[in-house]
């Protein structure tokens, strides 16, 4: 029998499930054709690649070393039709892109703008995901590019240094605190009413540290997990919050309150897999972001 790509999608389907039924309801074919198909792909193989025995059905060690290849395989004909429909002239083609949150705030709406006016052929899926999720889904080749910060990177993610995103005490224009640009000592913050994002977001535990480093508790009188929902919140209220100072940029009701000692700064890099193949459209946006932040004030990355 000649293997095909559907009895690697099938195998991978059972694995992913650990239930022949649920595998067959996702690939919308019938659980004895699923069977049969998995039963011909031993055969040719010769050799076991699924245990059946327990409650959840589960590769074998065989069908572990089989599996690993299979979904390389089939990760590496995707890009490969990606390559092929490739456009040079970019009049056509697609990007996935996935950020940390905070950077929906800021960062991705110039970009699709500069994108889509350039190369108005180009479409653009953006998702917010952890950083963790990121790396998983380049790896996985789910995504052509992220955006997060520098760290300890799983192997074979490349990591491009973007800039230094710096983080400040951020309140309401009208908000009456200190002479614009003169730092406000951290122990002000000392029962003060602020609102933050949950515990959700790696921002908050920077935050967080912050504060226990200088031993000051300040009053969390709101929790979002929205960024638009504090920048509302703080534009309307007398409390301020801690957010990327870039956010105040090209809003003209939200101003920075830098603090002494200052917030911990970190690097944003641009990620992708190291072997994976770059579309014409990856390359764009990429050769765009650092266009976007030579023109803007940001801190230059080491």
């Amino acid at each position: 029998m000649a293997l095909e790509l559907r009895h690697l999608r099938y195998l991978l389907a059972v694995a992913e499930h650990g239930n022949f039924t649920r595998a067959a309801e996702d690939l919308h074919i019938s659980q004895p054709t699923l069977s049969q198909q998995i039963k011909q792909l031993e055969r040719a193989l010769d050799v076991q690649l699924l245990d059946r025995t327990g409650r959840a059905v589960r590769l074998t060690d065989a069908g572990q070393a089989y599996a690993h290849h299979a979904r390389r395989a089939l990760r590496d004909l995707a890009a490969a039709e990606r390559a092929v429909h490739d456009v040079r002239d970019l009049s056509r083609g697609h990007l996935r892109l996935a950020v940390t949150p905070t950077f929906t705030a800021y960062l991705v709406g110039p970009l699709a703008a500069e994108l889509h006016a350039r190369h108005p052929g180009i479409t653009l899926t953006v998702q917010e995901m952890t950083q963790d999720r990121i790396e998983t889904s380049l790896l996985t080749d789910d995504l052509d590019l992220g955006i997060a910060f520098t760290g300890h990177h799983l192997p074979g993610i490349t990591a491009t240094p973007l800039f230094i995103e710096t983080l400040s005490l951020v309140a309401g224009a009208n908000h009456a605190d200190t002479s614009p640009g003169v730092p406000l000592p951290v122990s002000t913050l000392a029962g003060r009413q602020l609102a933050l994002l949950t515990g959700d977001f790696a921002t908050r535990a920077h935050i967080d540290a912050y504060f226990n480093q200088h031993a000051v508790s300040p009053r969390i009188t709101v929790e979002a997990n929205s960024i638009q929902a504090l920048t509302e919140i703080i534009q309307r209220t007398p409390l301020a919050t801690v957010l990327p100072d870039a956010i105040t940029h090209d809003h003209p009701r939200l101003r920075p309150l830098p603090l002494d000692p200052a917030l911990p700064a970190r690097t944003v890099t641009l990620l992708h897999r190291t072997d994976a193949y770059q579309s014409a459209a990856a390359r764009v946006f990429t050769h765009l972001t650092h266009e976007h932040i030579r023109t803007r004030p940001y801190a230059p990355a080491p």
